[in-house]
């Protein structure tokens, strides 16, 4: 083998991280948790009104319902604007997505919330799916 004919070595699946959303976003989200009761649920909605791809919000308003089927709904929505921020950030289906990256947390916590609420509505079958997913995206999964 020549100088020149480099080797390169894997070292294992890569790893995406998402890019960070604004801090309008974070603060709108942070200012909307504050609040109490309804008037917090109404607040985060108007923060996922006004920023649609923003995750984060997208998670805490399935956190927050009361519905088991609002939650699903709230979390599926949050799912797929994350599968779409993946591959928008060169995620090819597979990878790590890790929790210790801050930008990954409202992709995470959509993909849990609608694993407990799959699980509440008795779609055990995408219970297990979730659960799957979660540990592929972050071996180190434990919530």
């Amino acid at each position: 083998m020549t100088d020149d004919a480099a080797v390169t070595l894997s070292r294992g699946l890569p790893e995406t991280v998402l890019p960070a959303v604004p801090d309008e976003w974070s603060e709108a989200l942070a200012d909307a948790m504050t609040r109490s009761g309804a008037e917090r649920s109404d607040a985060v909605s108007a923060v996922a009104r006004a920023y649609p791809r923003f995750l984060g919000a997208w998670a805490s308003l399935a956190e927050l319902a009361d519905d088991d089927v609002q939650s699903y709904a709230y979390a599926r929505v949050g799912y797929h604007r994350g599968l779409d921020a993946l591959r928008g950030a060169g995620w090819r289906g597979s990878g790590y997505v890790r929790w210790r990256h801050e930008s990954n947390r409202g992709l995470l916590r959509s993909v849990e919330a609608l694993r407990r609420a799959a699980g509440a509505i008795g779609e055990i079958e995408e219970e297990e799916r979730c659960a799957l997913f979660l540990r592929q995206l972050d071996p180190d999964w434990a919530r």
